[in-house]
């Protein structure tokens, strides 16, 4: 039941991975300094925070498929302004359309826990996790490849994926109307709640328990937002291979690594550490492991210990995202999953829309190993909160 999703947001996903290499190079070329580079991620997060919970909250009225054709269109559009842009603003054009509608994620996640049981979840938002590797690792191996070609052309590969997306949900993705009949038009996953209503989504952070989950999901989206949006204008000033400064090539085959890690570590391996070790204490290596990363990654200039980096960010991102979003799922009543899931992603965008500017703002002040650090201590302070309130046991 689960394989259309999983299929749809490989796809999506592959798309995506394409561009992350080399989207602030591909903005320096039209003249960006680091600062507006990192820019494009965060305006790209604004339009997603205010876009997200009405696509949501549309989705449970009308079902998911047909905003998820909504949100895929959008991404196309918008990979075709970026990829023939003519000016820096024509690059930011491209990225405000793509976050006007990019819902993709909360939506599979819906979808997901319109079609799994609790006990279930953990595993099921693993496939989400393996789309995630399998795109980390295609992705970037492709942009690797065709940057030899120009800039633009993963961007037009993207766009080529993205197209593809859309087929697979027009054609795999069965048309399911959300339950009908309640005073909210809650669907299965629940009713979401508006960016604007702050009053509402407050009660969620009182709560003990789910309150400190969600602002450990919020340290986990800052320390992986800092290092996804600065890390090729980290490496290409840090590193060289065979006397060349890192490019779109090299940046793009070390996600490519880190994808492939991710594969194997959610492709199975994670249903079974969670039967054996649990969410609470997995969720705790995945923070010192994401920690230990950025850390090494400010003391290190060469591409050995590199790998080191990557291995354990690698291992740090698997782990947490499954288990966070499962632990933060299962606190909610099940007429409150849509909320707590679009609340999950309004903090992912929260996170994209602070950490890339002052990662930019760092590099660009050529703050270097201070730009790894705020990566490393934002995944500390994630693990702060879990030891605190109790939430490693």
């Amino acid at each position: 039941m689960l394989l259309p999703i999983f299929l749809i947001v490989l796809v999506d996903v592959f798309a995506l991975t394409l561009v992350i290499p080399l989207l602030a190079i591909y903005a320096e070329q039209f003249g960006a300094t680091p600062f507006q580079a990192t820019l494009l991620i965060a305006v790209f997060a604004v339009c997603q925070l205010v876009s997200g919970p009405v696509l949501g909250r549309t989705s449970d009225r009308i079902g998911r498929k047909p905003m998820l054709l909504v949100s895929q269109v959008g991404t196309l559009v918008g990979l075709l302004v970026m990829a023939s842009a003519t000016s820096l603003a024509m690059v930011f054009v491209g990225r405000v359309i793509d976050g006007c509608t990019a819902g993709n994620l909360s939506l599979a996640q819906a979808w997901i826990a319109d079609h799994t049981k609790p006990e279930e979840r953990a595993k099921s938002f693993a496939l989400i996790g393996i789309a995630f590797g399998l795109g980390f690792f295609l992705g970037p191996s492709v942009t690797g490849y065709l940057a030899q070609y120009g800039l633009r052309a993963p961007i037009y590969a993207a766009a080529a994926m993205s197209a593809t997306s859309i087929l697979c949900t027009a054609t795999l993705l069965r048309t399911v109307r959300p339950g009908a009949g309640s005073a909210d038009d809650a669907g299965p996953a629940g009713r979401r709640l508006g960016v604007f209503e702050w009053g509402a989504y407050a009660r969620y952070f009182r709560q003990p328990v789910l309150g400190l989950l969600l602002a450990q999901f919020l340290a986990f989206s800052f320390s992986f937002a800092t290092f996804t949006s600065g890390f090729a204008l980290f490496a290409e000033r840090t590193f060289t291979w065979h006397g060349r400064a890192w490019g779109p090539r090299e940046v793009g085959y070390l996600f490519a690594y880190a994808g492939f890690l991710g594969i194997i570590l959610q492709g199975g391996l994670i249903g079974r550490l969670v039967q054996r070790f649990g969410e609470r204490p997995l969720s705790t290596t995945g923070f010192v492991a994401m920690s230990a990363a950025y850390l090494l990654l400010g003391l290190v200039d060469h591409v050995g210990p590199l790998v080191v980096v990557a291995t354990l960010a690698a291992f740090g991102q698997g782990v947490l995202r499954p288990t966070l979003t499962s632990l933060v799922s299962r606190c909610a009543r099940a007429d409150e999953q849509g909320v707590v899931l679009g609340l999950t992603q309004s903090l992912g965008s929260v996170a994209q829309i602070a950490a890339p500017p002052l990662g930019g703002w760092l590099i660009g002040h050529a703050l270097l190993s201070e730009w790894a650090f705020v990566a490393s201590a934002a995944a500390a302070a994630g693990l702060a909160l879990g030891t605190r309130s109790g939430l490693t046991r």
